[in-house]
Parts: C-alpha cells; sequence; structure tokens
C-alpha cells in the first residue's frame, strides 16, 4: 500500500483529480475502507493504467503491461505461486544474471530483497496495475494446479503414495519457500492450517499471528507428508499428534524447527517453531532490564545456592531470560545441568538434558538424578508438580543455585504458589532468592517513531491504574522526564505511523517488561507467616520493588514501545 500523502501529490502533479474530485474520493474510499488507490480504479474514476504509469514515473521506475504477455514457466516459477500471491509480485523475464520483477507497491523492498537473496540474482523492479498482476497470478495458479497429484481421499492414507506427492518439485519448492520467507520475515512460528478449501498459513512476527499465504487444497496432502519427511515422522499416522525437528540451512544459517502435528477437523496443522542454531543469549541490557532489576539478579545470582525463580505466561519469553542467565554463569570452573521440555538452544559447556515421559524420565526424576551429578548450577525447565518444587527447594538448601520457571502472572503470588504446591514455608524463605515476572511488548519501529501527548481520556484511563505521583519520580530516577513534563498532561510517549520497514503496523521487533522480588528478611518473615499476595507485594514495595506495569510505563516514556502495549500486556 501506498503512502497517502504520495498518493495525493502523485494526483495532483498529474492533474489526474482536480482538489474537489480528491477530495470527494479520499472521503469515499475511507467510507468504504479501501485503499484511494483501490478506491480510484475499483470504480473506474481513473483508468488504471494512466493512474499506475503516473506513480512508476513519480518514482522513476518502469512500468510494464502483463496483459497478453507470455512469461516462461521456468522464469516464473523461480518464486511459488501462493507466495507470488501472498507478496504480489511476479517474475516476468530473466536476462543474463537479472531478473524482472512486476509489483504494485514501489517501496516494498523487503520482497526485492528476498528475490534477490533467494536466486542469487540482480533485481530490477517495474510497476505494473493491480489488472495485469491479477491476470497473470490466476494463470499461474491454474498451471501449478495442474501439476499437482490431487490424492483421491480413499488414497490418503498411502504411505507410497504420500511419499511420491511429497517429491513433487511443486511441492518441494512451496515448502522451501515457506520456510525461507519465515526466516527472511524474522518469524518466531510458522502455522500451516487446513480448512474446508484452502490451506492458510500465517507467521507469528514479533508475537503477533499474521497470515501470509493461501494455498489450494490439492496441495494439502503433499505439504503434510513433505514436512512429515523433513521431520522423520511416520506419514500414514493421521490420527495422533506427532512431535519432530527439522534441521535446515537458509543463506548460510543454520535453523532447527520444533515440529507439532494435531489432528483437526480438516485434516492435520502443523505448527513450527524457528530456532536459530546461530543465536547467542541476550545480555541482561538486551533483555531490557533496567538498572535496578539487573543488579537484584546480578546479586541473586551471584549467591552460591538458592532458587531463582522467572514467572509469566506461555511465549512471555522466560526460557530466553533464563539462557542469557546460564550464560552469565557459565564458566569453566562451575558444573551446570539442565533438563529441559523441549531442549531449545544448544549450549556449549552446559549439560542439557530432555525429559522422556513415554519412559518416565520427568523434571522429578531427572532433579534426583542431576544430584548424583555433582553439579554446581541447575536448571529446571518448570516447577510443574509438587514433586518438582520440593526436590529443588531441598537442591537449593544443601548448596546448589536452581533457575526454574513457574506459571503465574506476577512476582509476588509465586510465593504463595510454592506454598500451594506443598513445600514448607521455612524451606521457601530460606532458599528462595529472587522471583522475576515478565511479559514481552513488540518496540516502536525507530525508522517511524513520532511522539505525541497524552488526552484527556488517555488521562483518566492512566489514573485509573497507577499512582501518578510515583511515576514521576521513577521518571526522574530513570532520566525520561523532559521539561516541563511534570503535570500528567504534558507527559510525552511516542508510537510508530507505520513505514515499509514495519509492514505498517507501526512495531518492530521485542523486549521484556518486568518486576523482580527480592526475598529479603522482611520478605522472608512474611513467607514464614504465610502473607496474603496483597500483604507480600506491600512488603516488596517498602524494598523498592517496581512492578511490571510501571517498568512498562517508563519504557513507554523512554520511547522503547508504547503506552497501548504495556496496558495490554498487563491487564488481568
Amino acid at each position: 500500500m501506498i503512502n497517502i500523502d504520495i498518493l495525493k501529490k502523485i494526483i495532483k502533479d498529474k492533474k489526474i483529480l482536480d482538489e474537489a474530485g480528491l477530495r470527494a474520493a479520499l472521503k469515499a474510499a475511507e467510507k468504504t475502507r479501501l485503499p484511494l488507490e483501490s478506491y480510484l480504479t475499483s470504480k473506474n474514476i481513473v483508468d488504471e493504467t494512466v493512474f499506475y504509469q503516473a506513480i512508476a514515473d513519480h518514482f522513476n521506475l518502469p512500468f510494464i503491461d502483463l496483459k497478453n504477455r507470455e512469461i516462461k514457466k521456468e522464469v516464473i516459477s523461480l518464486i511459488p505461486s501462493p507466495l507470488a500471491v501472498a507478496r504480489q509480485v511476479v517474475i516476468f523475464a530473466k536476462e543474463g544474471k537479472e531478473l524482472k520483477v512486476a509489483v504494485l507497491d514501489p517501496l516494498d523492498l523487503q520482497t526485492a530483497e528476498f528475490i534477490k537473496r533467494k536466486t542469487g540474482l540482480d533485481v530490477k523492479i517495474h510497476l505494473t496495475t493491480p489488472g495485469s498482476l491479477k491476470e497473470v497470478l490466476r494463470k499461474y495458479h491454474a498451471t501449478l494446479e495442474s501439476e499437482l497429484q490431487i490424492i483421491k481421499l480413499e488414497d490418503a492414507g498411502d504411505e507410497k503414495q504420500l511419499k511420491k506427492i511429497a517429491e513433487d518439485l511443486p511441492i518441494i519448492n512451496i515448502v522451501n519457500s515457506i520456510l525461507e520467507h519465515a526466516v527472511f520475515e524474522k518469524a518466531s512460528d510458522i502455522h500451516i492450517e487446513p480448512m474446508e478449501k484452502e490451506m492458510a498459513v500465517r507467521y507469528r512476527v514479533d508475537g503477533v499471528l499474521r497470515q501470509v499465504m493461501t494455498l489450494p487444497k490439492a496441495v494439502q496432502a503433499g505439504i503434510i507428508a513433505r514436512i512429515k519427511i523433513l521431520a522423520n515422522l511416520k506419514l500414514d499416522e493421521h490420527q495422533q499428534p506427532q512431535d519432530g525437528r527439522i534441521k535446515i540451512e537458509i543463506q548460510d544459517e543454520k535453523i532447527s524447527l520444533r515440529v507439532s502435528i494435531l489432528p483437526v477437523y480438516d485434516g492435520e496443522k502443523i505448527v513450527m517453531r524457528l530456532l536459530p542454531e546461530s543465536t547467542k543469549p541476550l545480555t541482561l541490557d538486551q533483555l531490557g532490564f533496567l538498572p535496578d532489576d539487573k543488579k537484584r539478579i546480578e546479586n541473586a545470582i551471584n549467591k552460591p545456592h538458592g532458587m531463582v525463580l522467572v514467572t509469566g505466561p506461555t511465549g512471555s519469553g522466560k526460557t530466553t531470560t533464563l539462557y542469557s542467565v546460564l550464560n552469565i554463569l557459565n564458566q569453566p570452573g562451575v558444573n551446570i545441568v539442565t533438563i529441559e521440555d523441549p531442549i531449545e538452544y544448544h549450549m556449549p559447556r552446559i549439560n542439557q538434558s530432555q525429559v522422556q515421559p513415554r519412559v518416565n524420565y520427568t523434571f522429578a526424576t531427572g532433579l534426583r538424578a542431576f544430584l548424583r551429578q555433582d553439579p554446581d548450577i541447575i536448571m529446571v525447565g518448570e516447577i510443574r508438580d509438587p514433586e518438582t518444587a520440593e526436590i529443588s527447594a531441598h537442591a537449593a538448601l544443601t548448596g546448589h543455585l536452581v533457575l526454574s520457571t513457574l506459571h503465574t502472572n506476577d512476582a509476588p503470588t509465586a510465593l504463595p504458589r510454592l506454598l500451594d504446591m506443598g513445600v514448607p514455608s521455612f524451606l521457601v524463605a530460606f532458599t528462595t532468592n529472587l522471583i522475576m515476572a515478565q511479559r514481552l511488548v513488540r518496540k516502536i519501529c525507530p525508522f517511524c517513531k513520532k511522539e505525541y501527548k497524552l488526552t484527556m481520556e488517555n488521562i483518566a484511563d492512566l489514573e485509573k491504574i497507577v499512582d501518578t505521583k510515583k511515576m514521576v519520580e521513577l521518571f526522574k530516577k530513570h532520566e525520561c522526564l523532559k521539561t516541563g513534563d511534570a503535570a500528567l498532561k504534558s507527559w510525552t510517549f511516542y508510537r510508530g505511523e507505520g513505514c515499509q520497514k514495519c509492514n505498517n503496523d507501526g512495531y518492530k521487533g521485542r523486549l521484556g517488561i518486568y518486576e523482580t522480588l527480592e526475598v529479603s528478611k522482611d520478605i522472608a518473615e512474611l513467607i514464614n507467616k504465610k502473607a496474603s499476595v496483597e500483604e507480600l507485594r506491600q512488603g516488596a514495595i517498602k524494598n523498592g520493588f517496581t512492578s511490571m506495569l510501571q517498568d512498562g510505563i517508563i519504557k513507554a516514556k523512554l520511547g522503547l514501545t508504547t503506552l497501548e502495549e504495556i496496558l495490554e500486556a498487563t491487564r488481568d
């Protein structure tokens, strides 16, 4: 989608519409919720070819009309049809080491870069019209379907037939492109979902699922079979969930994919978690810890024994935080053992073990075995049952540093949770060093970041959930209070306007918001008295505790994220 201000300039400069006509078109486009260019061409207010020729001239790009143009099959199929449809792009010619590519968005440099990396050839961008592109893609799509070997329903469980279709070149190309494009888009997960008449492919990028392409139903059996083969799973198993792993190399980057296949109403759904093997653990600064929280963590992990727990819901980055802490502790003089479900990243010099429920190798049985391995530091993927909780606490009591995760919404709630699991209060009080709670929020795109002031409605909402006087103190402490910012109505915040670099949503990347509760003598006494969560929270506040909400608002004030992200992430 082309920026509205650029389109208005082109329309005025090329005299495509007069002022009154442009105003009317803008109003109607907004009412119909269509982009301006789509409204003008779909309603035949402006000739499509004339309009896109004018856009091409504005950007100094060559214009190409693809209607009635013959495109060689080996050229157009350099990127598969579903990806071409998703990105609205067609490769229409190859001359030497240069590809000629037709697009609708002259500023979509990401797609051009993806094609260049995928093919190893230079890319020459041409602008075309939506009608022209649609016609070419329709023919391309029809050709693809005719080439596919469509499995009859009664043959769907035939292993030989499935293996044969999984080796078809169109199927291989589609799967390869799904994986390559996901790596290029920096997706954390790929969802391939069967529906009644088609298959949807969605990527999770910065925590948000976005549909990127739709596949014809005819390819469903082949796509699933191809991924099963890559993950070394049973081809003829369609009624049971299956888990596997794929290792691939894309553009010199080694990627491990954790594959989960689940039977659903319309077939089998595939979810793949992308785990780049070259990824290095982040530092505490890179994770987004503010100075006070960072100091508390360093104090807690430098103690020779005790428990350090990270809490938060699934997908909040707990494991990433633990790996970062392990990386700090990973020195030649210590023996570190971990039990995980599953092992997400391999770390040199650390003895990593994976639970195997089928042979009764659980967190609890692994922990017992670890204690005979002369460990200094133990990492338990998750404390999820009373047995694991008690063994972890006893390990911490007997001279080991124990790191683990716990499913609670905030840090103070973790303490009563351990008591509920049957760990004696004196053991919780004596062995727990620190509890962290966290969420992940999206970072503002640095390329389109703009500042703004709060509205009266924003102010009223904020005053309901946070102590604004306390926030002013915290802003001063973290040096993010501008001159004249003391009054709430003067507070400056930031948001992304949306640009090509961030797919027009104003966000790029993620960071954590945190709260850290240090178990001081005062807190230990409250634990022994079996104090309520609220009493523990008030005790922590007296010791300088900053809540996740406050931590997030500080980061919003610093221009790292938006208030909307913080309020969404911390709401009950």
